[in-house]
């Protein structure tokens, strides 16, 4: 499972993840505290032995000192998807902003195509320059918590807009979106504050992910020019070959213990789906990218060997979101004419907690 070539082109991985790609084990010792698994019988059993911990989910860890509530999480989950789905169905922003530096300008794109009819400064939670500092990110927290959009009118919560609308800067064409709500509708100053950090994460999460994902699939396309193929089957093949979400983490514990021998109480366990969707035992020609594949395929994510969200009892709280603006992003980009300009004929992939290949693309048209 070395490095692949495919065609001309390539992808150039960090060097950890080109070790964890040339192990021939299902199940080997990364360190001497960690475990990594790639065979799918034990992921589903280590899955299954216990709930995944609120401190393993990026979105959904601890907030304002305190846990984040189930209903809180579920109305987090409803307002995103109605907010994706409402940008799905709106016009994009202008093409230009998917030119750049790959996957940074796509993220800011999404943030900007979902979340940029909210009012200052709940807007700003979802900036990619305000995320990517500390500092920024608290003194904006700080100012949406004590938003006064919240005493001029509220949303109930569902997201819906009732009174008055004074603090929103779009019109009634273009309403704020129901993460916004949430932040609005907040019945006390710790439910306030943790939806400011809920938005914030699920904002950043999502377009983030997309964006790798996007990015990583034009990387492929590249690679394999054809007339236009179906997109949906480009992305369920990039989810196997290129998939954003690499490595799942788990905190060691009992659960764990005498699952396999090789992980011990104190061990740490990395679920690694880029080793198993490239495994032969899984896949047939698992290094060549064939979204062909995927072809009469009615559930993808019910095929063996294959986990691009997670397992039952702990999948992606967006996936059903994913996929959709993957391709709403990838139709625009390429009805657009968005070409990769690197002079290279490698792909980077540097070792992130997304994997993602980085590229510069201008737009043609």
């Amino acid at each position: 499972m070395a490095p692949e070539t495919v065609r001309e082109h390539s992808v150039v991985y960090a060097p950890r993840i080109q070790d964890l790609l040339a192990r021939d084990a299902k199940v080997f010792r990364v360190d001497a505290t960690t475990v990594g698994v790639a065979d799918a019988r034990l992921m589903a059993e280590i899955v299954a032995a216990r709930p995944v911990l609120q401190t393993e989910r990026s979105v959904y860890k601890p907030a304002a000192g305190a846990d984040i509530p189930h209903d809180s999480a579920t109305r987090t989950i409803r307002a995103l998807g109605q907010d994706v789905m409402a940008g799905i169905r709106k016009p994009p922003p202008p093409a230009g902003g998917l030119a750049g530096a790959w996957p940074y300008a796509p993220t800011s794109y999404l943030r900007r195509w979902l979340f940029g009819s909210d009012p200052l400064p709940v807007s700003l939670l979802a900036r990619r320059g305000i995320t990517r500092s500390d500092t920024l990110s608290r003194l904006v927290d700080r100012a949406v918590t004590t938003w006064p959009g919240g005493a001029g009118g509220n949303r109930s919560r569902n997201g819906n807009v009732n009174g008055n609308r004074s603090g929103d800067r779009t019109g009634a064409d273009h309403p704020p979106t129901a993460m916004a709500g949430l932040i609005r509708g907040a019945d006390d100053p710790l439910e306030r504050r943790q939806a400011v950090a809920m938005y914030r994460r699920a904002s950043a999460t999502l377009c983030d992910g997309v964006a790798a994902l996007a990015g990583n699939a034009l990387w492929l396309l590249r690679t394999a020019p054809e007339p236009r193929q179906d997109l949906t089957a480009v992305l369920w093949e990039t989810l196997r070959l290129l998939p954003p979400a690499w490595m799942l983490y788990r905190n060691g514990g009992d659960a764990y213990a005498g699952l396999h021998p090789e992980i011990r109480t104190e061990d740490n366990v990395a679920l690694l789906p880029l080793l198993m969707h490239r495994h032969p035992d899984y896949w047939s020609d698992p290094l060549e990218f064939r979204p062909r594949r995927w072809d009469g395929v009615a559930d993808p994510e019910k095929t063996p060997g294959f986990m691009p969200f997670g397992f039952d009892g702990a999948r992606c709280w967006a996936k059903h979101l994913v996929v959709p603006l993957a391709e709403r992003l990838l139709t625009v980009a390429l009805d657009h004419g968005l070409t990769i300009r690197s002079p290279r004929q490698d792909a980077p992939v540097p070792l992130r907690s997304l994997l993602s290949v980085r590229f510069e693309a201008s737009v043609g048209r």
